[in-house]
């Protein structure tokens, strides 16, 4: 810019008009960090189907974090999947919420029992951690049911886990969500889904209600609601 240049605005009042290259003032939203599954043999692959799919459609990453990152699984449905990210390198900190999912595993000894700890480390940090099925037993024997509303598979399930103090929190209910932490029954993942995305505020409460009600109950009134809420950009 030219001195003549700056005087003529100096007295003017204009001020220069961007670049084309030139960066917003308007800061960008954080990028949420990323949701981590936790995969492992056996692991039952139904039960987060409803809840990785919308996450990322909503613009949540997920990633998947098993024993070792290089070591591939097989879901109890067959599928292979190589792991992300090592549990032992999976930090709280650089994470916004834990999943466990149901695996033959969980009922067959303490192979996954590192699993359960390290959502006692989430718990601690205040990072959130939902279980389903059989992650509820392992969650049960790592003691983090005792002082927390929670569900699973059924009552009786979770009083037969070693250690487990936690039969006056039980609830009677498809999914729960107690601060910090969402378990749900193996018959439920599309409330278990519900949950997670009300956690996250992935959804607002009529979009969440509207996709429940759709994917739960096929109720057809609910697809406009989540219709006009995709045009807003809301779903």
């Amino acid at each position: 810019m030219s001195m003549e240049e700056a005087m003529t605005m100096k007295t003017t009042g204009t001020t220069p008009a961007p670049s084309a290259t030139s960066a917003p003032c308007v800061p960008s939203a954080p990028t949420p960090r990323p949701v981590h599954l936790a995969v492992y043999d056996t692991y039952a692959d139904w039960e987060t189907g409803h809840t990785t799919a919308h996450l990322t459609q909503r613009g949540h990453r997920v990633r998947t974090v098993g024993f070792a990152a290089g070591a591939s699984v097989t879901t109890m449905g067959g599928v292979r999947i190589q792991p992300d990210l090592a549990l032992a390198d999976l930090s709280p900190e650089d994470s916004s919420l834990l999943i466990l999912t149901g695996a033959s595993l969980w009922d067959s000894g303490d192979e996954l029992a590192p699993f359960a700890a390290k959502a006692r480390e989430f718990l601690a940090a205040g990072v959130p951690v939902a279980a389903i099925c059989g992650a509820t037993a392992g969650l049960a024997r790592e003691g983090l049911l005792d002082a927390c509303a929670h569900t699973s598979a059924a009552a009786a399930y979770l009083a037969r886990q070693p250690g487990y103090a936690g039969t006056g929190r039980y609830v009677e209910a498809d999914a729960v969500t107690d601060g910090d932490l969402i378990t749900a029954g193996p018959t439920e993942p599309v409330a278990f889904a519900r949950e997670v995305f009300a956690r996250l505020d992935v959804y607002g409460p009529e979009v969440l209600d509207a996709w429940y009600r759709l994917f739960h109950d096929s109720d057809a009134s609910a697809f406009p609601v989540l219709m006009a809420a995709a045009e807003r950009g809301d779903a």
